[in-house]
């Protein structure tokens, strides 16, 4: 367990209609930071060091926080729900060579065209992921599909290859795909646009935070693709600007994160106006009754795929750093930050409020950093992205928005600052590092 000890800090980490539409660097070091090395005196800041667990240590339940199931965004969360201590603790095995798949399937088997293939080889695919092996012959053959797999598996190839293929093969095909956060929706669309290079295909960019007129003017083009979060897709609709009635195909992706959000009627009344005869694909990594009774009513005769994971990756160590009472949570965070292997950081916080607090907090003590909540313009939470993603700032603090979909393959540590709401979201935070087959880092700051 990490824990606040009395020893002296002994140095300081280097810095480093017919149509869609109708018509880097060092620190500087703040005034009450710990003793540096090199520097000598009477009173030392305590430093956060990791000691082992004991079982003396661990108590029955902690305080979490409710799952948002229903509500609406921006209600007030109610009664608490406890997540055992014992659910943020576990050592991570020692790193190796991941066991292998073999799949059944090259991409050459599958019937896609020549070009499309040599976009897919472009981007490094060499073998299909389990996902992808499964889901491509049913997408190709237009089935239904409930994809049941958990971010970082590959799901967006399964989907998008296939899409793109049926496209290529009759242009009028249209295709609307769903997804619960921005940063999603631009993650999609971007290996989009990897995998139809130089094939004539467009999309557009329906989400909230950006410019709306941009997403008027890019419907008018009729793109073959549009790409959404479901509140501005709603809107859209309701402005006469995005008409439904010739989509063959739908995409909702994390649709449990979406049921989560409380966006379930929004995506039920966009379904409604769709037509009938039409290909719609489901994935979420988790299927409840809820979410069984909207494929249910939206889907025929669907297929499930479904790919089985660990609950979290064996390459990521999770402990908890317990905080008295009496003690002040930043300078516990300040004292983990000033590690040597802290070197890429991803923070969560509960609320926009206390992420954008903490983040001039940590500025104000010579942290370099940036943050990402839904208060923030889409543009800004699009640079504070690039600028984690390419090591110019390697502290990011935020809310659960970018606890899903965003791949960053080189975090070293994941911070619980505030608890999550549950212990999905739990999971689906520390999943943003120990990826890539390297070992990573999951606190959670309890009391």
């Amino acid at each position: 367990m990490y824990q606040e000890s009395r020893k002296s800090t002994n140095g300081r980490r280097k810095g480093n209609g017919n149509s869609f539409a109708k018509s880097g660097g060092k620190r500087k070091p703040a005034s009450k930071n710990p003793t540096r090395k090199g520097q000598s005196g009477a009173s030392k800041k305590s430093q956060a060091v990791h000691v082992p667990f004991k079982s003396s240590d661990r108590t029955n339940s902690l305080s979490g926080y409710n799952s948002r199931k229903n509500r609406p965004p921006g209600s007030r969360r109610s009664n608490q729900k406890a997540i055992d201590h014992s659910k943020f603790i576990n050592k991570a095995s020692p790193v190796c060579e991941a066991k292998s798949y073999v799949p059944k399937h090259k991409f050459s088997d599958f019937a896609l065209t020549d070009n499309l293939i040599r976009n897919v080889e472009a981007r490094g695919y060499k073998s299909p992921t389990p996902i992808q092996d499964k889901v491509i012959p049913f997408a190709l053959d237009g089935r239904d599909i409930i994809g049941v797999a958990d971010t970082g598996t590959g799901k967006t190839a399964a989907f998008i290859v296939p899409l793109i293929n049926k496209i290529l093969k009759n242009r009028d095909q249209k295709v609307l795909i769903i997804t619960p956060t921005r940063e999603l929706a631009i993650q999609i669309d971007t290996e989009l646009r990897c995998f139809s290079k130089g094939m004539n295909i467009f999309s557009v960019q329906c989400i909230g935070g950006a410019n709306i007129e941009r997403q008027f003017a890019g419907l008018r083009r009729n793109p073959q693709f549009v790409i959404g979060t479901p509140g501005r897709i709603y809107d859209l609709i309701e402005r006469g600007r995005l008409r439904l009635g010739n989509i063959q195909n739908i995409v909702l992706d994390e649709v449990d994160r979406m049921l989560d959000m409380g966006f379930i009627t929004d995506i039920s009344k966009i379904l409604s106006f769709l037509p009938q005869n039409r290909q719609s694909m489901f994935f979420s990594a988790t299927v409840s009754p809820k979410i069984s009774s909207l494929i249910k009513t939206f889907s025929k005769d669907p297929v499930t795929v479904s790919i089985e994971s660990t609950v979290t990756s064996d390459n990521i160590e999770q402990d908890i750093v317990r905080v008295k009472r009496n003690q002040d949570k930043i300078e516990t965070l300040h004292n983990l930050l000033i590690q040597d292997d802290f070197r890429k950081v991803l923070i969560f916080g509960r609320t926009r409020r206390g992420v954008e607090r903490l983040s001039k907090q940590l500025h104000k003590r010579g942290f370099k950093n940036t943050s990402i909540h839904g208060d923030k313009s889409q543009s800004k939470r699009e640079k504070a992205l690039q600028l984690f993603k390419q090591n110019h700032l390697n502290i990011l603090v935020a809310t659960d928005v970018a606890a899903r979909g965003l791949d960053i393959d080189t975090v070293t540590h994941v911070i619980n600052y505030d608890l999550p709401e549950n212990y999905d979201d739990y999971i689906h935070r520390i999943g943003r590092t120990g990826r890539a087959n390297k070992q990573g880092v999951a606190l959670t700051f309890v009391q």
